[in-house]
């Protein structure tokens, strides 16, 4: 096994792009970059009921049902996941206010 798979060598995420969207509860896509090495795109930034929450990637089964493509395998690494993530999505979010801004001149 690789060392960076091995358990105690946990991936980091490297780079986190976040795309809005004006959208009531889809707030925007996300993509992440784990060790410079690995690229997860599809995840969703949603607004739900209890708060801000990210969807993983998914695809709809013969039966209806949703199934995640990709997803941690523990809450630790969930929360580690959600944590970077929006921190991103909220920077995104200040910058497109900023941006949105109109510039008025000095008087």
């Amino acid at each position: 096994m690789s060392a960076w798979l091995k358990k105690g060598n946990p991936m980091k995420i490297t780079e986190v792009r976040v795309s809005l969207r004006d959208d009531a509860k889809l707030k925007a896509f996300a993509s992440i970059t784990l060790d410079d090495s690995f690229v997860i795109r599809g995840l969703k930034i949603i607004e739900g009921k209890t708060g801000t929450f990210i969807a993983m990637p998914s695809r709809r089964r013969k039966d209806g049902e949703y199934q995640d493509i990709a997803h941690p395998i523990n809450n630790e690494a969930r929360e580690e996941m959600e944590r970077v993530i929006l921190a991103e999505y909220r920077r995104e979010r200040e910058r497109a206010k900023v941006a949105e801004t109109p510039n008025v001149p000095d008087r």
